[in-house]
């Protein structure tokens, strides 16, 4: 279920085209069909953008988690060995999964079908669901969920002790979704609905008990942790920073050429590529890093040289973006170099942003200026003082772009906060007309008549 999963989000590099490319930071050197994209050409006629649309991936997540919880329960009549309490944290798993998928799916076109069991073997024709629907279906089950999942696995979480499946919770650390996964996913449920006073709910029991992991759970990481791979990297290896994510560990032979979003980014000199399929400008980066003591990328006033956690050659007509660069073969094949960083959805970092946004559309000033400046101290940048007249929402989206650069949300942080602010024309048409959402593929329309496009992309 969780390799279906990965592959749903990472195939063709789905995760990083959707959500980085239109309207962000990045430019593509030559490549049209990532141009299209960042146009917002979204039914030009690519491969890739066929591919991507074509939401049958996240489907069979659906069916094997749905299958799952049918059924696994068969298992425990059968084998003493498998328990009632593992089938339980295990069909918790199976629900977080399948709510996973549809919000995914809803981010992405909107209204989907709605299916809530299995059809192993046979293909039925489904019409679309009001996503106010399918989002309701995914908070119910995160909900259940929630309720049965261990802080961490392979411990002494009181709802699962011991072992699981004969793993040590070093062994687990960052690869199964865990309690505060079910909080983080249906923290973002309620903000992309507006329902911020739940995204309030739902992230304070984050920071109340993110803690309880025994030193397996999550926690905030420093600048080597997030740019290198070390011990606290979110994205190399399995980790406890990894909140909800999908890891391609070498180790395990997981890692590939695709699915990463170093296949687009890196080139020389980290690997033999000549050039990266896309990058980020040196004028937008500096138009993003205001502060010269950003320790993500700033200018070290001692030594008058650009800091580059997050690029190199910037002095070049092209910087590459390094903040991600996990090789499992140090780049030596040159263009088919493999890579092994994690498909990464939420860490902490990300959810305290996400709970400063909710608290500052709520009107709690003072708690979402704390909270946007414990990321802000992590990265060296001047915290927002309590009685700052600074607009706070422009702010807490301003640190996301940076924090958040390459992980995946630049879109979807792009439709939330024009849709508290309201301010800008073309956005709010697009949001209006439904532009927001991708055109769905010609693949899927073709098998299944009940399906019609988006009507923004007829």
């Amino acid at each position: 279920m969780y390799g279906l999963m990965r592959t749903a989000i990472t195939s063709d590099n789905l995760h990083w085209l959707m959500g980085d490319l239109r309207q962000g930071d990045f430019v593509a050197t030559s490549r049209p069909d990532l141009k299209a994209i960042i146009n917002g050409q979204l039914n030009a006629s690519y491969p890739v953008l066929n591919e991507i649309t074509n939401w049958r991936k996240f489907y069979a997540v659906i069916n094997s988690t749905s299958l799952f919880i049918e059924r696994s329960r068969e298992i425990v009549e059968a084998d003493k060995r498998y328990t009632p309490v593992n089938n339980n944290v295990d069909v918790a798993q199976a629900r977080a999964l399948r709510a996973f998928a549809y919000f995914y799916m809803v981010r992405i076109w909107g209204d989907v079908p709605l299916l809530t069991s299995s059809h192993d073997g046979n293909f039925e024709q489904h019409d679309r669901t009001a996503q106010a629907k399918v989002l309701a279906f995914a908070e119910s089950e995160l909900i259940l969920a929630a309720k049965v999942l261990p802080y961490y696995y392979g411990g002494t979480d009181p709802q699962l002790p011991g072992e699981y499946f004969g793993i040590t919770a070093q062994g687990l650390n960052g690869v199964l979704f865990t309690k505060i996964s079910a909080y983080a996913l249906l923290a973002h449920v309620s903000a992309w609905q507006g329902r911020y006073i739940d995204t309030e709910i739902y992230t304070k029991f984050i920071m109340d008990n993110y803690t309880k992991g025994d030193g397996y759970g999550p926690r905030y990481i420093n600048m080597d942790e997030l740019t290198g791979t070390g011990s606290g990297s979110p994205f190399a290896y399995k980790r406890g920073t990894i909140i909800v994510g999908f890891s391609s560990e070498y180790g395990n032979g997981e890692s590939t050429a695709n699915g990463h979003i170093e296949q687009l980014t890196l080139a020389q000199p980290l690997v033999q590529k000549i050039r990266p399929d896309i990058y980020v400008p040196k004028e937008v980066i500096a138009a993003a890093f205001t502060d010269r003591k950003d320790l993500r990328f700033g200018l070290d006033t001692i030594t008058k040289i650009h800091r580059t956690p997050y690029f190199v050659n910037f002095t070049t007509d092209m910087p590459i973006f390094k903040k991600i660069a996990i090789l499992a073969n140090g780049g030596s094949a040159g263009s088919f170099a493999i890579f092994s960083s994690t498909a990464l959805f939420t860490r902490l970092e990300e959810l305290t942003l996400l709970r400063a946004e909710a608290l500052a559309v709520i009107g709690q000033r003072t708690d979402a200026i704390a909270n946007l400046n414990i990321v802000l101290s992590q990265r060296g940048v001047a915290a927002i003082e309590a009685l700052s007249t600074k607009d706070l929402i422009d702010e807490i989206f301003a640190e996301r772009r940076r924090e958040l650069m390459g992980e995946g949300w630049r879109w979807y942080d792009l439709i939330r906060y024009n849709k508290i602010k309201g301010t800008n024309p073309d956005f709010n048409k697009l949001i209006t007309e439904k532009g927001i959402y991708w055109p769905i593929s010609k693949d899927v329309i073709n098998a299944n008549p009940m399906i019609t496009q988006n009507t923004y992309w007829k």
